[in-house]
């Protein structure tokens, strides 16, 4: 039933985790984005994290409007909703047949209809789907839809990421979200949330030599951002790898010192900011250094030179100087690298390039640190 200030529909009420109230129940195709907003991914002037949708996908979204458009369909596919404690949930009175499993009770639920921006649900996994179900010309088709409770963003956030894990969900959307969550996850997405808090603290922080410069996907239109970020997060991820990884000492089975994580990041890459001022910050079109290979390539190099200076009396002094001395071998943005015999710009984001390329400097570099007789 609809009326000017809600629509009531028949659902089941359940609960998990703890006490979460759980519906399950049937809209029209064209009432879902009319009780649900899409918050999408950006960033406050306070530089915190809004939503968590990604962008529309317009060929996607013209794709399934064209099945629903061809006529008697199937749409079996459940639209899932995080929704405000505003819902209004009724059960039913009535006898209970003898053996009924008694997992939810039925009854009515009402949802308030609100203006674009202010509704009271959020679409957590059906983006696509309830915008082309919008454009449908089949306005009526019973949608299938499973709506938890919970004004908390954090936990619309850890079910968004769940939810699309399996699914082909931009990675660089992932690492910008996993910050922002708290609650247990699973192996894979666990170890890359380290890495996506140090490189979204890299990019807000006026001290960094990355400030500013990563593109995140919250912030594609900065233009001073020429970095992709999933790079960076990949490099701090091998970082960490024990035994040898630069980070790996400060990382515990329970607790991390991530302030000497940061500032050991901060040490490295502003020696090599300061090592190569003409190639950092620009285009990768522009400069290689600043690419997904010469990242990865000067992380996998970051570990060696960390290595000789944490034994070393003076630290930034060693690092300073493993930098300068090789300097002149470097082709960031001009030059053939030698032994590679690869044109600067001819370095791509191919496993193979980026392993020769991190095999070149670390030999580079321990040739020329040891002792000249």
């Amino acid at each position: 039933m609809i009326n000017t200030n809600s629509i009531i529909t028949r659902a089941l009420r359940t609960q998990q985790g703890t006490n979460v109230d759980v519906f399950a129940f049937f809209l029209f195709g064209s009432d879902i984005t009319r009780v649900a907003d899409i918050s999408r991914i950006s960033r406050d002037e306070g530089d915190h994290l809004r939503g968590f949708q990604r962008k529309e996908i317009r060929n996607h979204v013209n794709a399934i409007v064209e099945f629903l458009d061809s006529g008697s369909i199937l749409f079996p596919n459940a639209i899932i909703l995080a929704m405000s404690p505003e819902v209004e949930f009724k059960q039913s009175r009535g006898p209970t047949p003898a053996g009924m499993i008694e997992l939810a009770q039925s009854g009515t639920l009402t949802i308030p209809l609100r203006s674009e921006g202010n509704r009271i649900a959020w679409i957590v996994d059906g983006q696509q789907r309830s915008l082309a179900l919008a454009k449908a010309k089949n306005s009526s088709i019973p949608v299938p839809v499973i709506g938890f409770v919970s004004s908390d963003l954090e936990m619309q956030r850890e079910q968004f990421i769940l939810v699309n894990k399996s699914k082909p969900l931009p990675t660089r959307l992932i690492n910008e979200l996993l910050p922002e969550v708290n609650a247990m996850l699973p192996r894979d997405l666990a170890i890359r949330k380290l890495p996506s808090e140090l490189c979204h603290l890299l990019n807000k922080d006026p001290k960094s030599p990355f400030y500013h410069i990563i593109r995140r996907e919250s912030d594609e239109n900065m233009p001073a951002a020429v970095l992709i970020d999933s790079a960076l997060v990949e490099a701090i991820k091998r970082n960490l790898k024990p035994p040898m990884g630069a980070l790996s000492q400060y990382k515990g089975t329970h607790d991390s010192d991530t302030d000497a994580m940061y500032r050991t990041l901060v040490l490295y890459w502003s020696a090599v900011r300061n090592t190569f001022p003409e190639a950092w910050g620009k285009p990768p079109t522009e400069s290689r250094l600043m690419h997904s290979a010469g990242i990865l390539a000067m992380g996998g190099l970051m570990d060696q030179i960390m290595m000789r200076a944490d034994s070393s009396p003076s630290p930034v002094t060693e690092i300073q100087e493993s930098l300068t001395r090789l300097a002149s071998h470097c082709c960031w943005i001009d030059g053939t690298w030698e032994q590679l015999g690869w044109r600067w710009n001819e370095v791509q984001n191919t496993g193979v390039h980026i392993s020769k390329l991190t095999e070149h400097l670390i030999r580079l570099d321990r040739d020329l640190s040891r002792p000249q007789r």
